[in-house]
């Protein structure tokens, strides 16, 4: 069937045989085997408004979701499945299984164990990595380059921008979070557990660094940081909101209003580089034509943070180790409320966590949780503390909890 059906021209097929090709490719699939229900997902997905209501349709595209280890997406997709078939048994056991897998989550591999195989596949290739960077002079093999790299990253991240270059001294790595804090994380794990022989002759960096004089090129168009005119204002959560004008993408704006937007945030990542612009622009504005205020160059971007007395962060190591978020909030008294409901005031890193539950939303974890990456939170009682020093031994037994987490993270083999 997946001949016959892949015979016909991508363009020549209905919905219906790209969605009974989706359902040959799931049958076919061994197990721990991801290419063919990566493939049905890419048939599958550009038809959902099609079928929407399709018992079929919903039930194999849950199934592409759960065997890649994306419960959160396959629940919601077996469930739309079970209203259009009530009862069915098969439909009901999965959607069990996928609560149970989300409460307590279990991968095929976890996070850790994908870190170390996709290091290992990137020190098989790496060799060839330096000797493509070295020869290729016209840039001629840059797509065989991509591909060799993005299959050892691919093991552990699914998902991510990376670029290669060469610094004069060492070949570096660069793993781009994409202008998203949460997308940190994982990549300064995968970064500190890089194998020292792969170090000997790699520098890896989370996050684009600053690189005076760059010049971005779309297309015909070729723009510097000074030929960007920048507004800026300060928010309440003390950070700045940008708003930019470039001429020169004016005649692209009325072509293409995201890849305007994806050029000059890109030239904000290279001013200040991209762990400061994380941390520091709350927002970007692009403007059709330059306000009537006084404009500052985009260049001035790391002076205008530095006199607000921000200090530039280049490792995103370091920002999230001195990056806290304080917040509070109105507690529910009610004793049968959710949990964290109750809280009152705290602090954590990735506030998104925090707001994605209180509007049950799963995003984050979601995103987390395909790439074997197990976000919560730690709950325990505190009935057992007593006495006058109650709230410093409930810090204390706090504290002691993270401690062991992490020492057990770091030591476990």
């Amino acid at each position: 069937m997946i001949d016959a059906l892949e015979a016909i021209p991508a363009g020549g097929r209905t919905p219906e045989l790209d969605s009974e090709l989706a359902k040959a490719y799931i049958a076919v699939a061994d197990a721990g085997e991801r290419e063919p229900y990566e493939k049905a997902l890419e048939l599958l997905a550009p038809h959902e408004e099609h079928f929407a209501g399709d018992h079929c349709w919903n039930y194999r595209i849950a199934c592409a979701y759960y065997y890649l280890d994306e419960e959160g997406p396959a629940l919601r997709y077996f469930e739309k499945a079970l209203e259009a078939r009530p009862g069915d048994k098969d439909t009901q056991e999965y959607i069990d299984d996928c609560r149970h897998r989300l409460a307590l989550p279990r991968f095929t591999k976890n996070f850790r164990e994908r870190t170390r195989e996709a290091w290992a596949a990137f020190a098989r290739i790496e060799g060839t990595l330096r000797q493509i960077m070295d020869t290729d002079k016209s840039h001629q093999r840059s797509e065989e380059l991509i591909e060799l790299c993005s299959r050892a990253l691919e093991i552990a991240l699914s998902d991510t921008a990376f670029e290669l270059g060469f610094n004069g001294e060492k070949y570096e790595l660069i793993l781009s979070p994409e202008g998203l804090r949460s997308r940190l994380f994982p990549l300064v794990y995968f970064q500190q557990q890089a194998p020292e022989p792969v170090l000997a002759h790699w520098n890896i960096r989370v996050g684009r660094q600053p690189a005076p004089g760059f010049l971005l090129r779309t297309g015909e168009i070729e723009i510097r940081v000074e030929d960007v005119r920048m507004w800026a204002e300060k928010t309440e959560d003390q950070r700045v909101s940008l708003g930019l004008y470039c001429e020169k993408l004016i005649p692209l704006s009325k072509e293409d209003t995201d890849k305007v937007w994806w050029a000059l945030s890109r030239l904000v990542d290279q001013t200040v580089g991209e762990i400061s612009s994380i941390a520091f622009v709350a927002g970007l504005d692009v403007y059709a034509r330059p306000k009537e205020e006084p404009a500052m160059c985009l260049s001035q971007l790391p002076e205008l943070l530095q006199g607000m007395g921000f200090t530039l962060w280049r490792e995103g190591g370091d920002y999230l180790e001195n990056s806290y978020v304080a917040y509070e909030r109105e507690p529910v008294k009610d004793p049968d409320a959710d949990w964290r409901l109750d809280v009152y005031a705290g602090s954590c890193r990735l506030p998104v966590l925090i707001n994605d539950y209180m509007a049950a939303r799963t995003d984050t974890v979601d995103e987390y949780h395909k790439d074997g990456i197990a976000a919560g939170f730690l709950c325990y009682p505190l009935e057992s503390f007593t006495g006058e020093e109650r709230s410093k031994a409930i810090l204390d037994f706090r504290d002691a909890l993270r401690d062991a987490v992490l020492g057990r993270r770091e030591h476990k083999p």
